[in-house]
């Protein structure tokens, strides 16, 4: 593979220009087909075979109810101590209602003194409204529309409120993209110390999440997509891309550093670096489409989405990037490295990366029970997690849909906010008896407020009744009313040959949540299983991937704590923005999941690479974790600062799933670069000393040999670059210094490649990734 991608990276270098206006050219027609292709996106959760979701087919078919139609209610207070039934409220709310009848794009609104939702002490009241579209289609004016209608009822002192899908509205990301960029383009001038060196990294991402949102749109054209999907891969794309580019370019600035050719130097740098690029790349784009194995359509889109986002990164980084450097050339280096180009290098003192590895060496019991501990405690309000889908209650405490979600509590009951459905279906007689039963069966149900009497339609074969519960829509005693309807159909359908079944958002969201809780295992295994066999292949060892497993574990579970701290309980939340506190979304543990496998494994294979290589060429294992670390930690650290900012910066939005996501992720990133990866790999590593890299011989001839390291690539070219026709060594004399091969004695800490080692006893062959 290694041998592969030095070919294409020389070939992008040497055809810039061509590469060049290629991806321009597939930017200018993916951006053309989003203008004209795309679709709307959609805000509801729903999985097709659940009960929930059938009975909504049934009702849009035989009733004509859009399950994905838009809906809002607008919820009238009366002021002080008066109520809402003086004429001059009435006449008030009946002008209200004539006015939202008149909106764009309404298909009903319901008289609240007709349709009897007024609260026992007169002073709340609604007026439901049914859209004729779903909630995607509507624009920022249908909504100004709605409001203004409704608010026309605040002549009469009444207080005017509005909840409802109808009234959801996407929130601008682009405030979270620049802090993101800006914090990246710090950190990348600070590592690289050179503009050029700095933006270029930069102008790829935004190039790549360019194609990954434009195609995203497209594809809005031809399927269901997640009004979070956008988000949620641009969060993704941007930070791999960042981090990709970050990798090549810092390989190809140390090449050209030690003298080689800037189109040697590109080769080298993406047949190396880009090797494992690739790896990575795949192991997240893995993760994601394994999303699909949970049978969740709008999880599996929103994976498949960011998936390709990555892919489109991964590509970008293989062939663009070096075509830029070309244009950059030696530009991408500070004036003292251009000066510096081919010399000795001094090996000065130790990089603070090889500092800090001998530190956890030192003590690396000690650094190994610390850390854990600290993870640990991070990890112990996971414990406590609490699954649900988002609704009004979850909202912001100032916004128009809480404060309607709390009136409609108080005048109504809690269950208000969350109705149930009953849908039932009798297609060979007429449905009336089966309603009537359902009906009485349903009432007598505990935490049950009222059934209203049934809708049926002009077949006479579907009926439809709303169950008010007492509770409301996210707690366990809704929960278990739902069981307890489902428990009684067939009752139902003994006694009439009708059948009962129950839907509505509360009963949605309760299947959606128990789909995704049951597909968790299931995920997360396949996720522990790839990752080790993945490792296995690259580090040829069996405790390397059992140990980089167990790291990402305690990741995850940190990541897991720090969310239910801050968005479940409520600590720190004024510091993070979050104005309301409640159950975790039911999507984020195995949206999680997936992404953070993949990006801990970036920094597993960049870091453990090299010191598995010095390990190969002789050096004790404490000599390769340090090694390894020293000349890792610095890109490592880069890149994992530019990741927590990138995600850290879609705490701004207002959207739940993206920022709850941006958070948790920017922990886990945190959590498992600097304190698993950083600390606990190698303290883990030491304690196992030569065992870490033990693999049966077996196993070792079953496995393919994928040279992440690029170690055939480094043989292939010291063989090019041998002069002809070499003068036979002597037996146990040093073979010749390559010239381009980092070639030093053990303990050397030059990175110059100058072969000054040559002559000492035991040089050694080397190529860092």
């Amino acid at each position: 593979m290694a041998t592969l991608l030095y070919r294409l990276g020389r070939f992008s270098f040497r055809r810039r220009g061509l590469v060049t206006a290629l991806w321009l050219v597939l930017l200018a027609a993916l951006g053309t087909g989003a203008a004209t292709l795309s679709g709307p996106t959609s805000n509801a959760f729903s999985i097709p075979g659940t009960e929930s979701s059938e009975a909504l087919t049934v009702l849009r078919e035989k009733m004509g109810v859009g399950a994905d139609d838009a809906a809002a209610q607008v919820v009238f207070t009366a002021p002080d101590q008066a109520t809402l039934t003086g004429p001059t409220q009435q006449a008030a709310i009946a002008e209200a209602v004539s006015a939202l009848r008149a909106a764009p794009h309404v298909a009903q609104v319901s008289d609240p003194f007709q349709s009897q939702t007024v609260s026992p002490d007169q002073r709340t009241a609604f007026a439901s409204v049914s859209y004729a579209v779903p909630a995607g289609d509507l624009t920022d004016a249908d909504r100004q529309a709605l409001y203004a209608a409704g608010r026309t009822a605040e002549q009469a002192d009444l207080g005017v409120e509005f909840g409802g899908t109808a009234t959801q509205q996407q929130s601008a990301g682009g405030a979270a993209e620049a802090i993101g960029i800006a914090v990246a383009a710090f950190i990348l001038l600070i590592t690289f110390g050179s503009l050029v060196a700095a933006g270029l990294p930069l102008l790829t991402a935004v190039l790549g999440v360019g194609f990954g949102m434009a195609g995203i749109q497209v594809a809005t054209g031809f399927f269901d997509l997640s009004s979070s999907t956008s988000a949620l891969a641009t969060m993704l794309g941007l930070a791999v891309a960042i981090d990709y580019a970050l990798f090549v370019v810092s390989r190809f600035r140390n090449e050209l550093a030690d003298g080689h050719e800037p189109e040697q130097a590109a080769g080298r740098a993406v047949g190396t670096a880009g090797s494992a690029v690739v790896f990575a790349g795949l192991t997240v784009i893995i993760a994601l489409v394994a999303l699909s194995v949970t049978g969740i359509p709008f999880l599996t889109a929103m994976g498949v989405a960011a998936a390709g986002t990555v892919a489109v990164a991964v590509a970008i980084t293989l062939s663009l990037v070096p075509a830029l450097l070309g244009f950059a050339g030696p530009r991408i280096l500070t004036r003292d490295n251009r000066r510096g180009i081919g010399r000795h290098r001094s090996p000065g003192t130790m990089p603070m990366g090889g500092h800090w590895a001998r530190g956890v060496l030192r003590r690396r019991i000690p650094a190994l029970l610390l850390s854990l501990g600290v993870a640990g405690v991070m990890a112990i309000p996971a414990l406590d997690l609490n699954l649900a889908l988002p609704d009004d209650s979850t909202a912001a405490a100032d916004s128009t849909q809480r404060r309607a979600y709390d009136q409609l509590s108080e005048g109504f009951g809690a269950g208000f906010n969350g109705p149930l459905l009953l849908v039932v279906e009798d297609n060979l007689g007429d449905v009336g008896t089966a309603a009537q039963q359902s009906q009485q069966i349903v009432s007598q149900l505990p935490d049950v407020v009222m059934v209203t009497p049934p809708t049926i339609n002009a077949a006479r074969d579907t009926a439809m009744l709303t169950v008010i519960p007492r509770s409301g829509p996210g707690t366990q005693q809704t929960k278990d009313l739902v069981a307890a309807i489902r428990d009684h159909a067939p009752e139902v359908t003994a006694s009439t040959g009708g059948d009962l079944a129950v839907t509505g958002t509360a009963a949605l969201n309760i299947d959606v949540s128990d789909k995704l809780t049951a597909a968790l295992g299931p995920y997360l295994a396949i996720v522990v299983g790839l990752a080790f066999v993945l490792l296995m292949l690259v580090f040829r060892s069996v405790l390397v991937p059992l140990k980089a497993t167990l790291g990402f574990l305690i990741s995850v579970a940190a990541a897991f704590g720090a969310l239910v701290a801050v968005f479940q309980w409520g600590w720190l939340a004024d510091l993070f923005g979050v104005e309301s506190t409640g159950p975790i979304v039911s999507v984020m543990p195995i949206f999680l999941i997936g992404v953070l496998f993949g990006l801990a494994m970036d920094y597993e294979v960049f870091l453990v690479t090299r010191a598995r290589e010095e390990y190969v060429h002789g050096a004790t294992p404490d000599e390769a974790i340090v090694t390894g670390t020293r000349h890792g930690a610095r890109v490592v650290t880069a890149a994992a600062l530019i990741m927590i900012s990138v995600f850290a910066g879609f705490i701004l939005t207002d959207d739940t799933i993206v920022k709850s996501l941006g958070f948790a992720l920017a922990v886990g990133v945190a959590v498992d670069a600097f304190l698993v990866r950083m600390t606990i790999v190698p303290a883990v590593m030491s304690l196992l000393g030569k065992a870490a890299w033990w693999l049966p011989a077996w196993l070792d001839r079953l496995l393919p040999d994928i040279d992440v390291e690029g170690e055939q690539l480094a043989r292939r070219l010291a063989a090019e670059q041998a002069p002809a026709g070499p003068v036979p060594a002597e037996a146990g004399s040093p073979a010749p210094p390559v010239a381009g091969i980092d070639e030093r004695a053990a303990g050397c800490d030059s990175d110059s490649g100058c072969g000054a080692c040559a002559g000492l006893a035991e040089p050694r062959q080397l190529v860092a990734v």
